[in-house]
């Protein structure tokens, strides 16, 4: 994690117990460390935890790749050669079985989620004064695992025990028996239990920055409640509910210039409730992507063979279309934040893919930082997975859709991003769903949510080209997965693939 060194345990899985036939044959015990005697210490607990949030650090394809699959950017890459074709596939919403993309996606976060299985199933082996909030750390590490996995791949395969995620470890073999939820509304509901216990258990504040905390967890579960809603409108009145108390509460407040947000000095910040750590102190290549401690979408987004002040260069990915850079209207001071132009200002650059001459300014190698290894594979860029502009518009549309509307508190939501935005307060607008939706474009824009804002509320179709409906808002799970599980008939693919 970012301005710490983290040493993750291994932890060996199977001990070796050898018999013999006679008493000359010595029993010698294993050096190795059992996994299933592990937690012994606070510091044990500590160790897990770490490595669960390791994980967080392998979610860089769904922030971009889930980017491409939107009307915000195309693929881009290099323009002779088909550079990243699983990349190129998403954005021509032409997806298939054996996307690699796809299968990282699919394994890293179950690796993450699996991870924090294992610490939850021995939550209970000995108790310490900072246990609750760990616990309640491993629970929205779980939740966060799930709901990445459930925008992606819908009804999943889960160990499920009286109504929630069981505390175990998914081990070899359970994949034969194992099943998926029944609905993607189910696997919400079960995202839903985790959060709302993580809530109960965590601090308000904490004393390393990387560290989730209770608003974190309440902003979290806002955001599944909206997609939730997607079934079962009720759950606009739980979001609205439970993101109203995160701004009532009064711990986040707006950065104060929105271009100061993804520059190093605003990580962490007083806007961020929850940030995915990088560092670029350990260098990285292309055989173990997951290993990386940097942001492996910075480099990738970067401008190929870029010359000029401020950036270093990347491979060309991601690049915003034309149209997206359009919709800022005059005035706006996000724009230049989120659209770079290298046209305008790069002193030489290879153009990428269908190129706009427009990459995402947010998520750009900055010039000095170290980039061991490869350094495209290696940015410190934070990814800002939750921030308060987000709470405020999530806050704003369910307060719109619930079955007692409040677009009065909307609408001083929808202000208060509006205002940070143009640096006054003569850009306001009328607090309806439309206008709300479009300021999430504008405020996220090069963020990765697009695409499942798009799907939830019903706009995918014809507005990203090629979607097609009933079958785009989810993607293909990874056939090896199915086959490796013997589930291609008893989980089944999803529709239309």
């Amino acid at each position: 994690m970012k301005n710490y060194k983290i040493y993750i345990t291994a932890f060996i899985i199977a001990m070796v117990t050898l018999t013999a036939c006679s008493d000359d044959f010595i029993d010698v015990p294993s050096r190795n460390p059992n996994s299933d005697d592990f937690f012994k210490t606070e510091q044990d607990y500590q160790d897990v935890l770490i490595g669960v949030y390791d994980l967080l650090q392998a979610s860089f394809w769904n922030v971009m790749v889930g980017e491409i699959a939107s009307d915000n950017t195309l693929a881009g890459g290099d323009p002779d050669n088909i550079d990243g074709p699983a990349m190129q596939d998403i954005d021509n919403m032409v997806h298939n079985d054996v996307n690699e993309q796809l299968r990282d996606i699919w394994r890293w976060m179950y690796a993450g989620l699996n991870r924090a299985n294992y610490m939850l199933e021995f939550r209970d082996n000995i108790d310490f004064d900072t246990k609750n909030d760990m616990i309640g750390q491993a629970l929205f590490l779980r939740a966060y695992f799930t709901f990445e996995l459930a925008k992606w791949f819908g009804p999943l395969p889960l160990l499920v025990e009286n109504g929630r995620i069981k505390n175990k470890r998914m081990q070899f073999g359970e994949q034969f028996t194992i099943s998926r939820t029944a609905t993607i509304a189910d696997t919400y509901t079960l995202i839903e239990a985790d959060l709302i216990e993580a809530i109960g258990l965590l601090n308000t504040t904490q004393d390393l920055e990387y560290k989730v905390t209770k608003g974190a967890a309440q902003s979290l579960l806002g955001k599944v409640y909206l997609y939730h809603a997607t079934f079962d409108a009720a759950k606009y009145t739980d979001a609205a509910t439970v993101l109203d108390q995160v701004i009532s509460d009064g711990n986040y407040t707006l950065a104060s210039n929105f271009g100061d947000i993804f520059e190093h000095p605003g990580e962490n910040a007083a806007g961020s409730i929850f940030e995915v750590q990088y560092t670029d102190v350990e260098g990285a290549g292309f055989d173990c992507l997951q290993c990386s401690e940097g942001n492996v979408a910075v480099g990738f987004s970067g401008v190929r063979e870029y010359v000029g002040p401020t950036f270093d260069s990347g491979y060309g990915f991601n690049t915003p279309t034309a149209e997206a850079a359009s919709i800022f209207t005059t005035g706006d001071l996000r724009k230049d934040a989120t659209i770079f132009d290298a046209e305008a200002i790069a002193t030489s650059y290879q153009p990428s893919r269908g190129e706009t001459k427009l990459y995402n300014r947010k998520y750009l190698p900055r010039k000095g930082d170290l980039g061991l290894g490869d350094n495209n594979l290696t940015n410190p860029n934070n990814y800002r997975a939750i921030r308060y502009a987000d709470v405020l518009l999530m806050a704003a549309e369910a307060n719109v859709q619930k079955s007692a509307p409040d677009v009065t508190k909307a609408k001083g939501y929808l202000d208060l991003v509006r205002d940070r935005a143009f640096g006054n307060t003569t850009n306001r607008i009328d607090a309806t769903l439309e206008n709300i939706l479009q300021e999430r474009r504008l405020e996220l824009m090069g963020e990765g949510h697009r695409f499942f804002d798009l799907v939830r509320t019903g706009n995918a179709d014809g507005t990203i080209d090629g979607f097609t409906p009933n079958k785009n808002e989810l993607f293909p799970i990874p056939l090896i997965e199915l086959e490796l599980a013997g589930a291609v008939e008893r989980w089944g693919q999803n529709p239309g693939y």
